[in-house]
């Protein structure tokens, strides 16, 4: 028989045991209630903070499509339609002319935008350049080129034919030019046999004339600030004309140099003290100028000579060959003997020239021209040019001002500054 005492003390354990569990229970409703608050709060918060992410990417894209527009009123109402003597046509008649910036009638892209193949007027072939409602670059270099070009005439200068301010697109109209850029040719295996000395010869000549006229002889005056083979356009009989002045900056007539805090250009083209200092004058684009006289000489690009299995420079590669009395190997193997060459020579030492140091030590523009065309002429010694190796360069480049932009030889980046 089982006594009083132990139906009370098996009571008593029942009673323990059981407010136990419901200790137990109530811990584990706390626990699973909290769990639960410390979700909901996480996903509130998460929630939240993506909210106000997207708010803001709709706030700054709002911000540029107002800027944007802005841009446009601003060309509309200021002197961009009335100040550039440049006719001004229909945003249908664009559309209508690349049917409807087609990817077919596309010839290229840049910081600026896309350009487009076109035909006005029902048979005027055009090109037909796009800004980006995305560039950063673009406005700067549309106003630029609008107030440039259009006030510009030369043989050897792409001619500007209109342009188109309407909605929101910023639209400038160029004569078309059916063979491209010269890197196409220069540098394409294929295209370069094309290029026989002769046609070369033109070339160097006539972007040579093109850079001395935006020097000293047009209505304004003008550096560059970015020549380079794929700026140089040419024509259905190969004649060069020197392209996009997004980046070109005006001289007072008495000016001779000028500062920026911001450097601009493209890598391998920029002269040191530009490169360095922001310091610029006509010798930057002698400077560039004479690059692009050993590629268009040797048929090698710049940018392939900054790889490590390249530690000179093409400038440090040809003063090297030249020093060792091997000048006739800068020489394009495609025309090295069909070339004359006392001619092909002279170009290198002119090239050797344009590309020292020192500003003072390289020639102007009109001096170049004077000693391609006459042989009798003696040409001025030069000393080992300016980044000769890539360790040169890189080390030059790094001591920029801090908000300097380079590029690499296709595309250039710029970014708006002040004179």
């Amino acid at each position: 028989m089982i006594n009083d005492s132990e139906l009370e003390s098996e009571g008593a354990v029942s009673c323990i045991f059981g407010l136990s569990l419901l200790n137990d229970t109530l811990v584990g409703l706390r626990k699973k209630s909290y769990t639960a608050l410390v979700t909901a709060v996480v996903s509130a918060t998460g929630g939240l903070l993506t909210i106000l992410f997207l708010y803001f990417l709709w706030k700054k894209s709002l911000g540029k499509k107002r800027a944007y527009s802005e841009n446009i009123r601003n060309v509309s109402a200021g002197d961009g339609k009335n100040d550039t003597e440049l006719p001004v046509s229909s945003l249908r008649s664009i559309l209508a002319a690349t049917n409807n910036f087609s990817e077919a009638n596309k010839l290229g892209e840049g910081g600026f935008g896309h350009v487009y193949k076109g035909i006005l007027n029902e048979n005027q072939e055009v090109a037909i350049k796009r800004l980006s409602k995305k560039s950063g670059q673009g406005y700067q270099e549309f106003m630029n080129e609008l107030k440039l070009i259009a006030k510009l005439q030369h043989n050897n200068l792409v001619r500007l034919l209109g342009c188109c301010i309407e909605e929101e697109e910023m639209i400038l109209i160029y004569e078309y030019m059916p063979n491209r850029s010269l890197d196409k040719f220069l540098f394409d295996l294929r295209e370069n046999i094309k290029l026989d000395w002769g046609k070369r010869f033109r070339i160097i000549e006539g972007t040579a004339q093109g850079v001395l006229y935006i020097h000293k002889h047009s209505r304004l005056k003008i550096i560059h600030r970015d020549l380079k083979a794929s700026n140089v356009l040419l024509d259905e009989e190969m004649n060069p004309k020197i392209s996009d002045f997004g980046m070109a900056k005006i001289f007072e007539i008495n000016q001779t140099e000028a500062n920026t805090n911001r450097v601009v250009g493209t890598y391998g083209y920029m002269s040191p003290e530009y490169a360095r200092y922001g310091h610029f004058s006509e010798k930057l684009d002698v400077f560039s100028f004479g690059v692009l006289l050993l590629e268009i000489v040797s048929g090698r690009r710049n940018s392939a000579f900054y790889h490590l299995e390249h530690p000179v420079t093409l400038a440090g590669w040809a003063w090297k060959l030249w020093k060792e009395g091997r000048g006739m190997e800068v020489i394009d193997e495609s025309v090295r003997e069909t070339c004359l060459p006392h001619e092909a020579l002279r170009c290198i030492h002119v090239a050797l020239l344009c590309v020292q140091e020192d500003p003072v030590d390289r020639p102007t523009m009109s001096s170049v021209i004077h000693m391609l065309a006459n042989e009798a002429t003696s040409l001025p010694l030069f000393k080992e040019p300016a980044f000769s190796t890539h360790s040169d360069y890189k080390a030059i480049c790094s001591s920029s001002p801090s908000s300097s932009i380079f590029s690499n030889n296709l595309v250039t980046i710029s970014i708006p500054e002040g004179r």
